[in-house]
């Protein structure tokens, strides 16, 4: 069997798993319960039904991968089909997938290639993105949907939220909930027909939940950083010296927000001496993350390490005058591999060139797309 034949069927066999691992992920959310644990079980229409959930967001997916490749095609670049990544942990409730990836064969020779195949996967996954967020919130079901999943609830009526999402009624039993960005925002408060869901039951809602979390991939690929999507729109947008500049100081900022809160001040001044050491010893740790993930920002180390330490004192000071104040820890995994696998500088084109104002304009409307994807507090968990 030949190289390019075994690729095909292993791009084939990592898709059909996709669907399957996407469409049990579809109903676990649906249902409100994982796999393991349904009572009674999930039944086979039950785990069907989650391909309203895996279809619509493997749409938008795909739309997102082909984007690249055919670009990719376009611009001579030699390229793969889309590598997907099944994911299904069994009792740990997953959405099914990591996403999909393509890899390019052959070398990426200019800035405007870089731009074109960085550009039109997001644009693209985003624009289906905004047709599934648009039928999902014009065909909302009745308002009593969400007891067919929670029967137990329809004794509160219509007022169900303010008894069921307490401190006292969500003790060991938790909830996800979705939070705002300025387009789901938008459609929320202006295109929705009929009830909108709780925060905590979007998830409870394919259509819905599927278009959220397109925008929030979306979101994270635009991150105008490294060899991101976002990083090689930059590099078009303002060339390498400037993105050499821009993309280290935006790193910071996102790698400090991720991480805001996580220790405070006040931890600190009020805890004996055990509980002390405990936390000075989760704070080294933290430091040493920190170090880890800034460590390809600069070759000298000792300005690596001062960047972290920066971070931190920043961080506890900022804690003492607004201890409130929270970024998003979720954000931190993504942070450290981003900083450490992936990078944050971008690769030299062999060729710069102007872009000129059609893709300059396009570049401008896809940071504006970020903009409006972004959550800074994507997943609230009860």
């Amino acid at each position: 069997m030949s190289r390019t034949r075994r690729r095909l069927y292993t791009q084939l066999i990592l898709f059909v798993l996709t669907i399957v691992t996407t469409t049990i992920a579809g109903a676990e959310w649906t249902n409100g319960t994982s796999l393991f644990y349904a009572n009674p079980p999930l039944t086979i229409s039950d785990i069907l039904g989650g391909l309203a959930f895996s279809l619509p967001f493997l749409a938008v997916l795909t739309v997102h991968e082909f984007g690249h490749y055919f670009t990719a095609r376009f611009n001579k670049v030699k390229v793969t089909l889309p590598y997907y990544i099944p994911l299904w942990l069994g009792p740990f409730t997953t959405i099914g997938t990591m996403g999909a990836f393509i890899k390019l064969r052959s070398r990426v020779k200019t800035n405007i290639q870089y731009f074109d195949i960085g550009i039109a996967g997001p644009l693209a996954g985003f624009f289906v993105a905004l047709g599934l967020l648009w039928y999902g919130f014009t065909h909302l079901p009745p308002a009593d949907y969400i007891f067919t999943i929670h029967p137990e609830w329809r004794q509160f009526g219509s007022n169900y939220a303010q008894y069921v999402y307490t401190p006292q009624a969500m003790e060991g039993r938790g909830a996800v909930g979705l939070g705002d960005n300025l387009l789901f925002w938008f459609f929320k408060k202006y295109v929705a027909v009929g009830t909108v869901p709780h925060q905590y039951d979007m998830v409870n809602y394919p259509f819905l939940f599927a278009g959220y979390l397109s925008l929030f991939f979306t979101a994270l690929n635009l991150f105008p950083i490294g060899q991101l999507d976002g990083g090689h729109i930059l590099y078009g947008l303002v060339g390498r010296r400037l993105h050499q500049i821009i993309s280290p100081i935006i790193f910071v900022g996102f790698l400090f927000y991720a991480g805001l809160g996580w220790f405070r001040y006040q931890d600190f001044v009020v805890a004996d001496t055990n509980e002390f050491l405990i936390q000075a010893g989760y704070l080294l740790a933290y430091v040493g993350m920190l170090f880890l993930a800034l460590s390809r920002i600069h070759d000298d180390r000792l300005i690596v390490i001062a960047l972290a330490l920066g971070i931190v004192l920043s961080q506890l000071v900022l804690s003492y005058f607004f201890p409130q104040l929270e970024g998003y820890r979720g954000f931190v995994p993504f942070a450290f591999m981003l900083g450490r696998f992936l990078g944050i500088h971008h690769p030299p084109a062999d060729y710069e060139v102007p872009i000129g104002w059609p893709r300059q304009i396009l570049g401008w409307f896809s940071l504006a797309v970020f903009v409006v994807c972004f959550s800074p507090q994507p997943f609230v968990v009860y």
